[in-house]
């Protein structure tokens, strides 16, 4: 139980200081530059992790492993945590960081729309409450900042879908999630540096410069400013924020189950806000405040919902019991009802 608070405890305060960190990193490097140099440093810290499952698996990856990572890399990676570092450019890291821990509600309703899975009571009412939280954060009536509550939504929005595809593909492949993460990291490096490699082509870069919102996407830089200076910093970012977060994570699930380590993104959307005032000196607005709370209670439902699954699971419980099938209280009173009914007929 203590490995299990412990390892929850380090990755919920790495993963609440990841928006901060990429915030302080963001004035020395490019966002796309720190997304590619964050994911493949983080990729490579989960690898031997990796490795040894598939080894005590005795299982070896095929093309079709891969084809499944290249899907999960490009959604992950290029669109979503690309959009995620944009968000941070544009708006407060508290902010980003409570809109981007929405994503689980955002896998709800993908579950439900690509895997048909059933949403229970607990699930449905949390995604209301955590939408409710969100367009309290967002206040669409008076919007101060719309290209980065837009960025940091679809990067949530994103990242859920990513989620799912994930979870779908790594039961029919039979690969763990510490597996499925690592090589989603490492293969959506490759291609997102296939694509920034792009960007340093002569012909492309002149017809990017053309587009007013793909300026700012030309000559992408790889190393610039990799200095002994910024080490401290980058490998913070790569090595105990992204590797090391994520590494705790799973940890977490090996040692408990996966409702309990869930608790990772249930406790951010509080935490991270307040490091960010204590760290960025940001400040927090009631609106954003009270948002939170409402999250947060959302956060709590599914919680609640998903430990009650997991409880009837282990119990050889259905999990969403059959309305249609009769209990022994349902036997019961149809006994009651037929010597009603003879008695009725006696008479």
């Amino acid at each position: 139980m203590r490995k299990t608070v412990s390892y929850i405890s380090f990755s919920t305060l790495m993963f609440s200081l990841m928006e901060i960190a990429l915030k302080m990193a963001g004035g020395a490097f490019d966002p796309i530059q720190l997304n590619l140099i964050r994911f493949a440093v983080g990729g490579l810290v989960l690898l031997p992790i990796a490795l040894n499952s598939l080894k005590k698996q005795q299982r070896k990856l095929n093309w079709k492993d891969l084809r499944l990572f290249g899907i999960t890399g490009f959604i992950c990676v290029i669109i979503s945590m690309t959009l995620y570092q944009l968000a941070i450019v544009y708006s407060p890291a508290a902010t980003v960081a409570v809109l981007f821990s929405c994503n689980p509600v955002f896998a709800l309703i993908f579950s439900y729309l690509i895997l048909h899975e059933r949403l229970g009571r607990a699930n449905l009412i949390s995604v209301v409450v955590s939408v409710i939280g969100l367009l309290v954060i967002v206040n669409p009536a008076h919007l101060t900042n719309v290209v980065g509550l837009t960025l940091a939504v679809t990067s949530a929005l994103t990242f859920g879908l990513y989620s799912i595809i994930s979870r779908y593909g790594s039961q029919k492949r039979d690969l763990n999630g510490i597996v499925m993460t690592c090589f989603t990291f490492l293969t959506g490096t490759v291609e997102l540096l296939a694509i920034v490699a792009l960007t340093h082509v002569p012909v492309i870069g002149r017809s990017m410069t053309q587009v007013s919102y793909l300026k700012q996407f030309v000559n992408i830089p790889v190393i610039q400013n990799i200095s002994w200076q910024y080490l401290p910093l980058l490998f913070f970012i790569g090595v105990c924020v992204t590797g090391g977060g994520f590494a705790f994570y799973f940890l977490a699930m090996e040692t408990s189950d996966v409702s309990t380590a869930s608790l990772v993104f249930f406790i951010k959307p509080a935490l991270a806000p307040v490091l960010a005032a204590l760290i960025l000196s940001e400040q927090i607005t009631l609106p954003t405040i009270i948002g939170i709370v409402i999250i947060l209670l959302g956060s709590v439902i599914t919680f609640i919902g998903n430990r009650s699954k997991s409880i009837r699971s282990e119990m050889g419980q259905p999990v969403y019991p059959d309305k249609t099938k009769k209990t022994d209280s349902d036997d019961l009173i149809g006994e009651v009802e037929d010597f009603n009914s003879n008695v009725e007929d006696e008479d």
